[in-house]
């Protein structure tokens, strides 16, 4: 492990390599989150969702935000029916971060179109984080529509079944704009609304649960906490379709998995710190804005310091390989990108020195590692009891 990885906050005693994996390329004319939506819906051939939910008079969308498929394949046992369900894996979008992939649910386009190109990233010389919808030097936050303008679910009239207290939020205003907004306090709460919904004759329910990617986040992926919360997560699934009637399929799927790298797993960047003007991204996918004319040597310098542990991108390179979207970005959302972007590859993530909150983080994503870009696609009819 390179020099400028050790130390008191490094990945030197991480217990997992994932050094010798390929990066994951988002299946963009495939099997991706941004194509299930317009699946379900019939508006595009995507023979890889179920007949079942095809066929259905109705559709509940469970997104269960953090849910990998690799959290699926290795917690059987704590979830019993969700891993019994018929489907299959499919991809999220790059990066594999909440901000970019629940946009590309609702929106059905790519980072590199929808324009949400990460956690944090810059718009107009300014960090913005997108979840909390704030500048980071607490100016004001442009309004969601200049940001993310185009209309969620083709400007259909969809329910939306997701946590109360974002009714107001800006990203809210981003990804779900203008939409039939049903608040949730308590899982009880979010699985009536969507029985309710359904018997009022809704065609297309689309639900959010948080629950698994918050546990992984403040706890990690190895002890109890997080198998205790699969099987809550796993007993929502169950009520869900004890509750929906049997003309109505339950879908579930995911914005992204997840990685443990614990306590032990942040590293620095001192050996680039010199060239950065800002950091933005994930602590697994940092975007880092270069000083004036210094984005050639940036590269070369995180290269130097990081390959092998990450993969390191520039913007050029995200954006010409098609990394974040098979059409190339607009020149504002372009800018948005870190002239260089680091892309862990171990189970490692690294340190926003203006942002060190984040270090509390027992895991994340927004790489390209199997474990976080592969997400589920599972379905199941409803069981008819009220």
């Amino acid at each position: 492990m390179p020099d400028a990885c050790r130390g008191a906050r490094c990945g030197a005693r991480v217990r997992i390599s994932l050094a010798a994996v390929d990066p994951v390329r988002a299946d963009y004319g495939g099997a991706v989150i941004t194509q299930v939506v317009a699946g379900l819906q019939g508006t595009v051939d995507a023979p890889w969702i179920p007949e079942m939910a095809r066929e259905a008079e109705s559709v509940v969308l469970l997104v269960v935000d953090g849910l990998g498929w690799s959290s699926i394949e290795t917690h059987r046992e704590q979830l019993p029916l969700i891993s019994s369900l018929p489907g299959q894996a499919i991809t999220t979008v790059v990066p594999s971060t909440t901000a970019a992939g629940l946009t590309a649910i609702t929106t059905g386009l790519a980072p590199a179109q929808h324009g949400i190109v990460g956690y944090r990233m810059r718009v107009d010389h300014q960090i913005l984080n997108v979840l909390q919808w704030r500048i980071q030097d607490g100016h004001r936050a442009p309004e969601p529509v200049d940001v993310q303008p185009h209309r969620p679910f083709s400007g259909r009239p969809v329910p939306v079944v997701t946590r109360g207290e974002f009714r107001y939020g800006g990203f809210t205003g981003a990804h779900m704009r203008g939409l039939e907004f049903y608040g949730w306090k308590t899982p009880s709460t979010l699985i009536e609304h969507c029985r309710m919904l359904v018997e009022r004759g809704e065609r297309f329910v689309y639900a959010y649960y948080d629950g698994v990617d918050q546990v992984a986040h403040a706890q990690g992926l190895l002890d109890r906490y997080f198998e205790a919360e699969l099987v809550a997560t796993d007993h929502i699934v169950t009520e869900l379709l004890h509750r929906l009637p049997e003309s109505c399929a339950l879908v579930i799927t995911s914005d992204h998995g997840q990685v443990h790298f614990g306590r032990e797993g942040w590293c620095d960047l001192d050996g680039v710190a010199p060239m950065v003007e800002a950091y933005g991204g994930d602590g697994r996918f940092r975007s880092l804005y270069a000083r004036s004319g210094a984005a050639g040597e940036l590269a070369e310098a995180a290269t130097e310091l990081y390959d092998g542990m990450a993969w390191v991108f520039t913007r050029s390179q995200l954006v010409d390989e098609g990394w974040l979207g098979p059409a190339p970005p607009s020149k504002a959302v372009r800018r948005r990108l870190g002239d260089v972007v680091i892309a862990a590859r171990e189970p490692i993530a690294f340190i926003d020195p203006t942002a060190t909150y984040e270090t509390g983080m027992m895991a994340g994503h927004g790489s390209l590692t199997p474990d976080e870009m592969y997400v589920p696609l599972l379905v199941g009819r409803g069981r008819g009891h009220g």
